[in-house]
């Protein structure tokens, strides 16, 4: 009898401290074209959105750089970009002696939880994480990208024509995408029978371009105006030249030219049909974990690396610092998060380092530059200390708090926003006399450290040197025409 209740005693105290699993599902150029999130009155993301009520769901999340490899190193790493100098596509926070032996979200929970990692799909940048000796997760599986695409582009661009920026409908299986296999890697994953508990991170390419899609999900959105973003016309009157500088020339095309070549409707379907494609394999991997049997003692993460404009601001693409390119899907659901509720503060994606920790019941790493966001998972409307601070290159960076978005760029210039009446950013506060308070108040949030580019930077790199601006080694003269425009 004593040897049962020594068994029964034995067990209770190991299921007490059984460590939750992670699952991380990111999306790469999603935006706030999220059901819940409400930024596109036609979006259609339903198992997002079941996602969002099973947890705590975030409508005031923001990305520390509106650019894939910055975005993501610092979410992984737990440091803003101000603090490593990686502003670019390049390099990989790796090459870079000083980070060599930081730990990497991964990392920390393996080294601390006895966790066991995967990463399949797009997490870190390109062929980061995956190279020979990188050692960020104990597997890693099925490599990112678009998958199946037509054998000639469908859409010819200017600035290059390069053969990402690319968008339409064309005849093919969604199994043939590369996102339909990610999903179906990660769902192999939660079949498997495991020792210890598991970080199984699951990266999704679309609605990055080249956003291809089927007919099927190009049929849930009218081919009429009615899809297109409300924007303004002749938006940017108002903003610093600065304001261009950001994405100086770019592959992404400008508003006017999608309008002369009838490509803006195309477009905006294109990246509303791929989003609701993504849907269904967020859905996939959803009912799998729930088949498994694991989803009560599971931490589901969902984010996206930063936002995208799709006309807004007279651009598409990401690399600014209005809400279009910062402002981001993230929810939390699981063990120790609050169902059903809705935060409007604002956060970081820097945040989910530290909350996962502690939601693991790790020790804190006091390495990271992020705030735990466990008093939102508990009251969504508990007290934040700070704003979300975005960063794109060295000097420029966005304040967003709950009322008001404010930019500071490297050459001083300035943009305020009442985000309560203007949250389309519309007109530019910054010079009235009346709002000095308001930007005093935002700019104690600035970064203290604002590091250079770090050795290897390279492209979408911009600097101020001795009062000329360079884009990716070429002096812009104050005079010369913005590209596109």
């Amino acid at each position: 009898m004593k040897f049962y209740f020594f068994l029964l005693f034995t067990v209770c105290v190991s299921l007490l401290g059984e460590k939750p699993n992670v699952l991380m599902l990111a999306i790469d150029d999603q935006n706030d074209w999220i059901g819940f999130m409400g930024g596109h009155p036609l979006a259609s993301t339903p198992n997002i959105d079941k996602l969002a009520k099973s947890g705590t769901a975030f409508t005031n999340a923001h990305c520390q750089s509106p650019l894939c490899n910055p975005s993501r190193t610092s979410l992984m790493f737990g440091m803003r970009p101000s603090s490593t100098g990686v502003y670019g596509l390049a390099p990989w926070i790796r090459t870079l002696p000083e980070f060599k032996n930081h730990f990497s979200l991964p990392q920390y929970l393996k080294k601390y939880g006895g966790y066991q990692t995967s990463m399949g799909g797009k997490i870190y940048h390109g062929s980061n994480g995956r190279q020979k000796g990188d050692q960020e997760f104990d597997h890693v599986g099925v490599r990112s990208g678009v998958g199946i695409k037509p054998k000639t582009k469908l859409v010819t661009t200017p600035f290059g024509n390069h053969p990402l920026v690319d968008w339409g409908v064309f005849p093919h299986a969604d199994e043939d995408k590369q996102d339909y296999k990610v999903a179906s890697w990660a769902i192999e994953e939660l079949k498997k029978d495991r020792d210890e508990p598991f970080f199984i991170s699951t990266g999704f390419f679309l609605p990055h371009v080249p956003c291809y899609a089927t007919q099927q999900w190009f049929d849930l959105f009218p081919d009429n105006d009615s899809v297109l973003p409300k924007i303004l016309r002749n938006d940017r009157q108002d903003t610093p030249r600065f304001s261009w500088y950001m994405h100086w020339y770019l592959p992404e095309v400008r508003l006017n030219w999608l309008e002369e070549a009838n490509q803006w409707r195309n477009l905006v379907r294109s990246y509303l049909a791929c989003t609701s494609f993504i849907d269904s394999q967020v859905g996939r991997v959803l009912d799998a974990l729930e088949e498994s049997g694991k989803r009560d003692n599971t931490i589901i993460v969902l984010w996206s690396d930063h936002g995208w404009h799709l006309g807004e601001k007279e651009i598409t693409g990401k690399n600014t610092l209005w809400d279009d390119s910062t402002r981001v899907p993230l929810i939390f659901s699981g063990p120790k998060v609050k169902a059903g509720q809705v935060c409007s503060k604002p956060v970081e994606l820097l945040d989910i380092y530290p909350t996962l920790i502690e939601l693991c019941d790790l020790p804190q790493n006091e390495k990271l530059e992020g705030l735990s966001l466990l008093p939102q998972l508990e009251d969504a409307n508990a007290t934040r200390i700070r704003p979300a601070v975005t960063t794109h290159n060295q000097g420029n960076h966005g304040v967003r708090s709950e009322g008001w978005r404010f930019i500071q760029y490297a050459d001083g210039t300035r943009e305020l926003y009442d985000m309560r009446n203007d949250p389309n950013e519309w007109k530019n506060l910054a010079e009235d006399s009346k709002f000095r308070k308001v930007i005093e108040e935002h700019l104690q949030f600035l970064p203290k450290v604002n590091r250079a580019p770090a050795k290897g930077s390279r492209s979408r790199i911009l600097t101020v040197e001795k009062d000329h601006v360079i884009w990716e080694g070429e002096i812009v003269r104050p005079e010369d025409p913005i590209p596109g425009i």
